[in-house]
């Protein structure tokens, strides 16, 4: 089970601190609110009018036998009607505007976090809790929290003022219907927990069911590949199966649950009727009276069953309630501090007059780094570039070359010692400063949805068409751009996927040269790409790195030969350090790895 599907599992109450914060999203536009509010004030007061009105009918009218009156009488139940229509409508405009702000408020807020926070987040959370939060999660959650914040307050109010008038009008007959009131609280916490517990259940299954629908789109030629559709199918079955047993299991309770109040309010309609219709037999009470005591003790179940109904639905939303708190103040583990935003800005907002120019010595200092897990990956690393120098990382899968990597861009932090740029410790300086200093290449390089020029202006929002062609040009993408249907305004799909990875792999380099940074890490950029295609990224790298501070995480170790320095990393350590040739002359670890590559390159060559 993922950490986030654990949260809370042992939390079987309504958290009001989540609500609380929650309810401060839709506070935020208290005008609006307030103006709801009185809206419904009105509609309540109009309620509260119809029995009296009925008992004033029924009295006068009937009872007296005359007509007198009738005319203005008729007329005040038309204008009560017309302000409770007016009311109505107002409040639906009112609560649905309410609903939009805040699911627009909350999402945004939940973006611009999950901006910040750090690598580590994502090496934990998957991509469908991330996605169920945002969507269904928010909407749900906005939704409930527009309508309730109203629906409560009519509630209360309408029901105080019937309670009120019923202890006025008859305050003994009024107490035998309050009595059946503790009955139905004790009925809300029975059922409450249960409900609480199967949605719970719900939502953490909808989270993996996002999931496992990530995973089978990403993964579906794996699947075919590996001919386990059906096992593929099965699987997402069980998920599915999970969350059905659960959701049945909450809308039985909540089924039960909802017909116990109207009925609970039937037994109060009942006793009421039957001691008011004694007391009008005695002549204790008029006729207009009890039928208005009647419609007031029905009427009375009416916000009874609406806050049943919004604190089963809370009961319902909890789970996802706590989950988007949860994201929303989930600490990022790099962060500046306050003394460092003042003086060099945020991640969104940067001081730039204050920023020292990079020059691109970076240096660790007896760093040592353990993930959150609390893997070790590298202890006691000390390592000195100088500025402008080209330094490949090299050794087998895990020894921790992207971890160094990762590290010289901040997007993890040392456990212990210090990486410092330019001889000052990163911490000191904003993430913003650095990253904005940075070009980094991924082995899988990333497109954004958009067109060629949109996704090289990434780099360089206010770049002019001829910079952008000139960058192109540089690391030899114009050829391939000019052929597509569009050119530089050819859309290049979701993730880049209209384009060879080749091709995504030359303009995520024009992209870097665009954004002309000082240091520059490439990450095994050339372990996936054809032989041809490769010189063309091979010569792009050398434009590219031409005068930058540059660490190269090398697969292919023929493309690393003109490297200032080679690093060969073992067990996060550096075992050899070198040029080509000086590491060739020792015979050592990377000799070997180098001849057994190429003698198997060559074979491969020979066989094609």
């Amino acid at each position: 089970m993922m950490k986030e599907e654990i949260r809370h599992a042992d939390n079987e109450k309504i958290d009001l601190r989540v609500w609380k914060r929650l309810v401060a999203y839709g506070l935020k536009y208290k005008a609006r609110v307030i103006r709801t509010i009185l809206v419904l004030l009105l509609v309540s007061g109009a309620d509260l009018a119809y029995p009296l009105l009925t008992r004033y009918a029924i009295n006068h009218f009937i009872v007296g036998g005359t007509t007198e009156g009738l005319g203005l009488f008729g007329l005040i139940n038309i204008l009560v009607v017309i302000a409770q229509g007016i009311g109505v409508v107002l409040f639906v405009r009112g609560a649905g505007r309410l609903e939009m702000d805040m699911s627009y408020d909350i999402r945004q807020n939940a973006f611009s976090h999950l901006q910040q926070l750090s690598f580590s987040y994502y090496d934990t959370t998957s991509v469908g809790w991330l996605m169920a939060r945002m969507g269904s999660d928010v909407s749900r959650l906005s939704e409930m929290i527009a309508w309730s914040i109203v629906d409560v307050m009519w509630a209360l109010t309408f029901a105080v003022g019937v309670i009120v008038v019923l202890l006025v009008m008859n305050w003994k007959l009024g107490l035998l219907v309050l009595a059946i009131t503790p009955v139905l609280a004790v009925l809300c916490l029975y059922f409450q927990r249960r409900i609480l517990h199967q949605q719970r259940i719900v939502r953490k299954a909808n989270s993996r069911i996002t999931g496992a629908f990530n995973e089978g789109v990403m993964g579906a030629v794996t699947n075919k590949t590996l001919a386990r559709e059906d096992a593929a199918q099965g699987e997402f079955e069980a998920i599915t199966g999970e969350m059905k047993t659960a959701a049945i299991r909450a809308a039985v309770l909540s089924a039960i649950f909802m017909p116990l109040v109207v009925n609970l309010g039937a037994i109060a309609t009942a006793l009421a009727l039957w001691r008011g219709g004694v007391e009008v037999f005695a002549g204790l009470m008029d006729l207009g009276t009890l039928a208005a005591f009647i419609s007031y003790t029905t009427q009375l179940f009416d916000p009874i069953q609406s806050l049943a109904r919004i604190l089963a639905e809370m009961q319902a939303a909890q789970a996802s309630a706590e989950r988007v708190i949860d994201l929303l103040d989930t600490p990022s583990d790099v962060q500046d501090s306050p003394e460092v935003i003042a003086r060099y800005g945020d991640l969104f907002h940067g001081k730039k007059e204050n920023w020292p120019d990079i020059q691109g010595r970076v240096e660790f200092k007896d760093v040592t780094f353990r993930y959150k897990t609390g893997e070790e990956v590298l202890r006691d690393f000390n390592l000195t570039v100088e500025p402008g120098q080209n330094v490949a990382l090299v050794g087998e899968t895990g020894a921790g070359k992207t971890t160094i990597v990762n590290l010289v861009c901040r997007f993890y932090e040392p456990s212990e010692g210090e990486v410092c740029i330019d001889g000052t410790d990163y911490r000191q300086r904003s993430q913003l400063w650095l990253q904005s200093s940075l070009g980094y290449v991924l082995q899988s390089p990333h497109l954004f949805s958009g067109t060629v020029a949109d996704n090289l202006r990434f780099a360089k929002p206010d770049a002019t068409d001829e910079e952008i062609r000139r960058a192109a040009q540089m690391v030899h993408a114009e050829d391939f751009i000019l052929n597509l249907p569009n050119g530089y305004d050819t859309q290049v799909g979701e993730g880049g996927g209209k384009l060879s990875t080749g091709q995504k792999q030359l303009l995520s380099l024009a992209r870097v040269l665009l954004a002309d940074p000082r240091i520059f890490v490439l990450d095994e950029a050339t372990s996936s790409i054809d032989t041809e295609t490769e010189a063309l990224i091979q010569d792009a790298i050398q434009t590219v790195l031409a005068g930058r501070t540059s660490f190269v995480v090398a697969h292919r170790l023929s493309t690393i030969r003109s490297a200032d320095r080679i690093l060969v990393i073992h067990n996060g350590r550096i075992r050899e350090s070198g040029t080509h040739e000086e590491l060739m002359a020792q015979q050592g670890e990377y000799y070997s790895l180098y001849t057994h590559q190429y003698r198997r390159e060559a074979t491969q060559a020979a066989l094609e």
